[in-house]
């Protein structure tokens, strides 16, 4: 039995996980934790074998808990399962030491094949996070052309690539299939976008993406 640890801080998410993969063969869920620090204290007492983990969690974030789970117990695999699938969230979690990284619209199986993959030493990664790795190794090994200390009102890139596509009229199921991305996770990166900015419409955030300079006229 593969023993897992499962760590998001919102419990709805993180129970359902836990009754997912408690339904799966051959995996044995020891514990829950609801951010990153109880989850390096459960870490310690239960000696899970992979920890599927969130990145955006109160008092220690899932980048940090990461990179102290796998200093202190380096045969510990990490799995981030996550809404965020933006460069600097991606290089930061590889970077820690995660073998792992899916984004929470992957099903059972995904999560399934990531957790063996990664107890068999392999990497599994998310198909859009494969590629913009690609971009990166291809563009001298930057995770964006953009850093996010560039960006207005704490956007992340990946909420800059949709903004952008936004002003170009693009709809939702079209930005998914551009970016690689389920429509799911295009309405949670608008709706992240909207209230950092301040929007409350796609008219309003055309208007932001002219201003702030994310997108331009041909």
């Amino acid at each position: 039995m593969t023993r897992v640890l499962v760590v998001d801080d919102q419990t709805v998410v993180r129970d359902g996980l836990v009754l997912l993969l408690g339904l799966l063969p051959g995996l044995e869920v020891v514990g829950s934790a609801g951010d990153g620090e109880e989850a390096m204290r459960l870490v310690e007492e239960t000696r899970p074998d992979v920890v599927l983990m969130d990145l955006r969690m109160p008092r220690v974030d899932g980048v940090e808990a990461t990179r102290r789970i796998k200093a202190a117990y380096p045969s510990v695999q990490i799995v981030v399962l996550t809404t965020y699938s933006d460069d600097e969230s991606v290089f930061a979690a590889l970077q820690a030491g995660a073998r792992g990284y899916l984004t929470k619209d992957a099903g059972a199986d995904e999560i399934a094949r990531a957790i063996d993959a990664v107890c068999g030493g392999d990497a599994q990664l998310d198909p859009s996070v494969q590629r913009r790795l690609v971009d990166a190794l291809a563009t001298g090994g930057q995770p964006s052309r953009r850093r996010r200390g560039d960006l207005p009102d704490g956007l992340t890139q990946r909420e800059a690539e949709v903004l952008t596509l936004i002003a170009a009229g693009r709809s939702n199921a079209e930005i998914a299939r551009e970016l690689f991305i389920s429509e799911a996770t295009v309405k949670t990166h608008i709706n992240n976008l909207f209230a950092k900015a301040g929007l409350r419409d796609r008219a309003q955030a055309v208007t932001y993406a002219y201003r702030k300079g994310l997108a331009v006229l041909d």
